[in-house]
Parts: C-alpha cells; structure tokens; sequence
C-alpha cells in the first residue's frame, strides 16, 4: 500500500509541476516582458555562477584526462586524451555537472525567495493588486535560465577542455596546436546540438522545480524543507532527463 501511496504522489507531483510548467509557458506569450527583470536574473543565475563553474569544470576536466589516460596508456594512444575529453565533456559531462551546479547554487536560492515572499504575505500583496506571481516572478526567471544556460555549458565545456590540455601538455608533452586541432576534429556539430538540448532541457527543470517548490511553504519551516525538495528533485529530473535523452539521441544517431 505505500508503494501505491507513493507512486500516487509521484504523479500527483509530476502533473502538478506539469500544470505550472503549462501556466509559466503561456505567460510568456500573454505580454511584453521587461529586459531590465530578465537581466537581472541573468546577472544572478548566470555572470554570478561563473566563478564555480569555472572551478568545478576546469577540475572535471583534469579528472577526465587523468582518469582516460591510464586506459589509454595500455593502447599507447595518449594522443587520444584530447578528444576523448571533449566529447564526454560536450555531450555529457559539462551539461550535466553545470546544471547540477545552478540547480545546487540559484535554484536553491530561488525556491528560499519565492518561499520567504510567501510566508511574508507578499505574494498574496500581488494578487491583491491584481499581478499574477507567475508572471512576475516565474516567467523572468524561466527566460534567464533558457538564456544562460546554453551559454554557461558551452563555457564550462571550454574550462573542461582547458582542464584537459593541462594534463596533456604537462604529463604527455602534447602540444598546443595538437591538442586542439584534435579537440575540433572530434567535435561534430551533432555533438554540439547535443549539448545545447540538455542545457536548455535542464535549464527549463531547474526552474519549473525550483519556483514551484517555492510555492508550497505555509510556514518557515517549511522553506527549509522545500529548499531541500527543490535541490534534490532538479537533481533527480535532470539525471533522469539527461538518460532519456542520451537514449534518444543513441537511438536518432545524434
């Protein structure tokens, strides 16, 4: 009976989340929206998680090398370092540990807003004069996190890449023109749409989730608790997503 339960409030979740997502994305097409609201989102949820970005993909991508390396090694094909880590970082890695980190960083901050702004009545302030908090609050979030991702992946992509030459130059004496001559060759432009998908997708979960779960608190209490739902269940959807369309893409040949 509670595996029952449970998968009743799994779906109850999913078409709950599904009728937000629905009520954000036709928003967006009711009106003109102010580039000074998106701007500011992008500032926070973009510019702002540059830095650890920067840090957490130029690491990964040293672990890559590091880890490809020794397999390599046995084949003598060290050369093959960089284009091994270009393509786990553009197809998988660099959307996945990216949007992990805006989920982990801003998405978290955006539930712990819309939840103190709910506790404090000033959500109910909007209503009252007639401003839809979705519209406000949700769909300029929604419009910067389709905006920056892309972006943020292809720039946690390049650190990756960077990462990755470090080894290569340092331990295996790889050039600077060879490295990424070879980095290019590898990388097709289905490589790339690729990745630019799963950045979009997560971006779209990572602000359907964490808005919505900033909807629910009744108390202070509760804020913590949806702070926490809203990470680990944009972890969770984006892993998921991101099998589903690895699938697909295997399965189109993209």
């Amino acid at each position: 009976m509670s595996l029952l339960k449970s998968v009743g409030q799994l779906f109850h979740y999913l078409g709950s989340l599904g009728f937000f997502a629905k009520d954000t994305i036709r928003w967006i097409f009711i009106k003109k929206r102010s580039l000074r609201a998106i701007g500011r989102e992008i500032v926070f949820i973009g510019i702002d998680s540059l830095p650890l970005v920067s840090l957490i993909s130029f690491f990964l991508g040293i672990i890559i090398a590091f880890q490809t390396a020794y397999q390599l090694r046995a084949f003598r094909s060290e050369i093959q370092l960089a284009t091994l880590v270009a393509l786990s970082m553009v197809r998988e890695l660099g959307p996945v540990i990216g949007a992990l980190i805006v989920a982990a960083r801003s998405g978290a901050s955006i539930t712990a807003g819309i939840g103190s702004m709910k506790i404090s009545e000033q959500i109910d302030a909007l209503e009252t004069f007639g401003v839809d908090p979705i519209d406000y609050l949700v769909v300029p979030k929604f419009l910067a996190l389709a905006i920056c991702m892309p972006i943020l992946i292809i720039y946690a992509d390049c650190m990756g890449i960077i990462g990755g030459y470090l080894v290569g130059t340092t331990k295996f004496g790889i050039s600077l023109g060879l490295y990424f001559r070879m980095t290019f060759q590898a990388l097709g432009g289905r490589d790339i749409m690729s990745g630019l998908v799963k950045s979009f997708s997560f971006g779209s979960i990572i602000a359907f989730v964490s808005c919505y779960e900033g909807f629910r608190p009744s108390s202070s209490i509760d804020v913590s608790r949806s702070v926490t739902h809203s990470v680990v269940r944009s972890f969770i959807f984006i892993v998921a997503f991101d099998c589903v369309l690895t699938a697909l893409f295997y399965f189109t040949g993209v």
